[in-house]
């Protein structure tokens, strides 16, 4: 040993319920996971402070317990393959992204890893989470708004019917409910009449235009967003 060569100091190391192993020469994180049946990042949890690209030989390290049925309750625990994402795995087993990433938290679904283990969650039930609406698939370069527009309802509608949703984060597989339109405006209930929405129309504008106020059309139109008027929304303009 030369004389600026530290001895590697190895002492004992607390692993409850897990297997204490000492890392020999070709050892990496993601074989270990796949030889104890774990994950990279339960290994990682269970050794803080461990750098995955420096282990060194001889050094102990703690191999948690594989994650058993009771982390899963009414689904299965699932090891991820080749060519895997969070979409294909979501489509394969008719559940969604959305509760595929509710279901493992802590999981990145833009980094699995071949033998990591996740959670596949039981289905939801179909119609039940949108009453009066009807689950939509999202695709690549949806958003709120153009949803909206292609369904007839107002970014304000789609946000309430799907808490938890981040419309800023939609990802192409995971599914929202579309609500039911709100009822249009009909000549019965309207005491002026109904005007279409049209390209660069606000309420202010229409006040103007119709020699009225804001407060007036919006108390002819409960429920209208002035912020979300969609181009061929009908509205009530009184008398």
């Amino acid at each position: 040993m030369g004389m600026n060569e530290q001895p590697m100091v190895i002492s004992q190391i607390s692993c409850p319920g897990g297997t204490v192993y000492t890392i020999v020469a070709g050892d990496t994180l993601f074989n270990l996971a796949r030889r104890f049946n774990t994950t990279v990042q339960a290994i990682q949890n269970a050794n803080p402070g461990l750098d995955p690209n420096a282990l060194q030989v001889g050094r102990m390290i703690c191999i948690p317990v594989a994650p058993g049925p009771g982390t899963c309750p009414g689904g299965f625990t699932y090891a991820v393959r080749a060519g895997d994402t969070f979409f294909s795995i979501a489509r394969r087993f008719g559940t969604t992204v959305a509760a595929l990433q509710a279901a493992n938290p802590g999981v990145d679904p833009n980094r699995l890893q071949i033998g990591q283990q996740i959670c596949v969650p039981a289905v939801a039930p179909g119609p039940g989470p949108c009453p009066g609406g009807f689950l939509y698939t999202i695709r690549a370069g949806d958003t709120y708004f153009s949803i909206a527009s292609r369904f007839g309802v107002t970014v304000q509608a789609l946000t309430s019917a799907n808490p938890g949703v981040n419309p800023d984060n939609l990802q192409v597989g995971q599914q929202i409910c579309i609500p039911a339109p709100a009822p249009m405006p009909s000549p019965g209930t309207c005491s002026g009449f109904i005007y279409i929405i049209q390209s660069g129309d606000t309420l202010f504008s229409l006040a103007q235009r119709f020699n009225t106020t804001v407060a007036v059309i919006t108390a002819a139109n409960p429920g209208i967003n002035p912020n979300q008027l969609q181009v061929g929304q009908q509205v009530c303009i009184p008398a």
